[in-house]
């Protein structure tokens, strides 16, 4: 095999790793042999349509990974479509990427956009003028954030493949040979670090549909489901959300027996309550939490067997450096995005610093703390910075508490608004979670109000993104009369 892309050194590891197995999806097996072969196959296929901007609308399987491989292999833009995203998301990622080939069943807004059947599963449509790209892209990965629309993270090759290589140093390691993907490989974590980095060490990656993973769209979980794909796939690794590392440590303290086959669960994707890492380590789960960003390709620090500091997120992996600007915002250099899809490019490249908007500190032994996202910061009316992640944190680590955002810019006091794990929480158990909590806090940190949310958070109502970030400028909207209630200069005296 011959790339057109410069990844030559990924594709000769891959092939002397010969027989071993690849891939498996429970019931189809590949080994390095086959992958490549069934890449090739697939490359002369993209290359006999013209493809030039490729949407991968598929469910966790073979598929995905051989069809995200030829694209790889030959040097076209790869565009992942997120199921759990709305079918606006998904009709904005294909037009603002230029997408000319759908790969995947014909989606409800396919015909729509223009695509036309052209063979089975693969759907194409006339693209005369494609957004520019900066030079070198290979992957357009869009991440929901806090605003309506997905944003284009333009990468190339060379970070996803030196991330990869960084993660499988670490994992490799601890002796991890078979990783189940818990999570969409749309999603550019599982896309590097449970596949790309896996093929690099001669390891296999098994690829279940997410409904046989129990996971429904952005934040549904059958947990019974995933325990029992977990007992029957006996995985080596694991990469999961932080809820989804709740879900089975609360599972593991009600009796459920975690696979014992399990050596490295890497969590990240959000902060994680050091509490909630207390508890895994109980329970018996390897569970190590890292730090990365779709602009630095993915995982940029992991904590590591023999190494790992809970309350931290790790030191830097071999590939990256990181440093702290004067106000303690993280900056990386190393692998860097590109730039971001219809914008001017960064400019970025291995000697530049990026600043990632989130804030931390160094422990004494060189590992990262993360303390919230810079813009999240609010200061309260003594002058005081509190990072409100940090606090919604531990208060969903309560056992009554799905979801909580915390407010306090300028008010002598913070209010909090939860909601209720079900309907049959009770204001006094809420209140027992809320005092719990702020009995670890330092005063100016601490919920001194709380209110029982109207409704949950979702990206249905505009309180949370797809993702389930939470949109805060929206929650201080709906819940400025509360706000107002705290502010003395305020004539409302009491919180709604």
């Amino acid at each position: 095999m011959t790339p057109a892309h410069p990844s030559a050194h990924f594709w000769q590891t891959l092939a002397s790793h010969g027989e071993r197995l690849a891939i498996t999806d429970g019931t189809r097996c590949l080994d390095y042999a086959d992958l490549m072969l069934q890449v090739q196959r697939r490359r002369a296929q993209l290359a006999g349509f013209g493809a030039r901007r490729v949407a991968l609308a598929l469910d966790n399987g073979i598929d995905w990974v051989l069809w995200d491989l030829a694209l790889l292999a030959e040097g076209l833009v790869c565009v992942p479509v997120p199921g759990f995203f709305s079918v606006a998301q998904q009709r904005h990622v294909v037009d603002s990427a230029g997408v000319d080939t759908l790969i995947g069943e014909p989606a409800p807004w396919s015909q729509d956009a223009g695509f036309h059947p052209v063979a089975p599963s693969l759907s194409q449509r006339p693209v005369p003028i494609a957004p520019p790209v900066p030079a070198g892209t290979v992957k357009i990965t869009y991440t929901s954030g806090t605003t309506g629309l997905p944003k284009g993270v333009c990468l190339d090759a060379a970070s996803m493949l030196a991330v990869a290589a960084s993660l499988w140093h670490l994992v490799g390691a601890s002796g991890a040979r078979r990783h189940l993907a818990v999570l969409p490989l749309a999603t550019l974590l599982e896309n590097v670090a449970g596949v790309y980095a896996p093929l690099l060490g001669g390891a296999c990656t098994e690829l279940r549909p997410m409904a046989e993973i129990g996971l429904q769209g952005a934040s549904g979980l059958d947990l019974p489901r995933l325990l029992a794909r977990l007992g029957e796939s006996q995985p080596d690794s694991l990469i999961l959300l932080p809820q989804l590392l709740q879900a089975l440590v609360a599972a593991a303290e009600r009796g459920w027996a975690p696979p014992p086959s399990l050596r490295f669960i890497a969590v990240g994707g959000g902060h994680v309550a050091p509490s909630l890492l207390r508890r895994a380590a109980a329970a018996r789960l390897p569970v190590f939490e890292g730090y990365g960003l779709s602009e630095c390709a993915s995982v940029v620090c992991l904590n590591a067997p023999g190494d790992n500091r809970i309350g931290s997120v790790g030191r830097p992996l071999p590939h990256a450096r990181v440093r702290l600007a004067d106000d303690g915002e993280v900056l990386v250099r190393g692998a860097c995005f590109l730039g971001y899809l219809g914008e001017a490019s960064q400019g970025t490249d291995a000697s530049d610093w990026l600043a990632t908007g989130d804030l931390g500190h160094f422990d004494e032994a060189g590992h990262l703390v993360l303390q919230g996202r810079k813009k999240h910061q609010f200061i309260t009316a003594y002058g005081r910075n509190v990072n409100p992640e940090w606090v919604e944190t531990e208060l969903t680590q309560q056992a009554p508490i799905a979801q909580a955002w915390l407010y306090g810019e300028a008010l002598p006091e913070n209010l909090a608004v939860l909601v209720p794990r079900h309907a049959g929480v009770s204001d006094a158990e809420l209140a027992a979670a809320v005092a719990a909590v702020n009995g670890t806090l330092p005063d100016y940190a601490r919920a001194h109000h709380w209110r029982r949310a109207d409704q949950p958070f979702t990206a249905a109502n505009g309180l949370a993104t797809s993702n389930g970030r939470l949109r805060r400028e929206a929650l201080r909207a709906h819940y400025a009369t509360a706000l107002a209630a705290l502010d003395p200069l305020s004539p409302i005296q009491d919180i709604a």
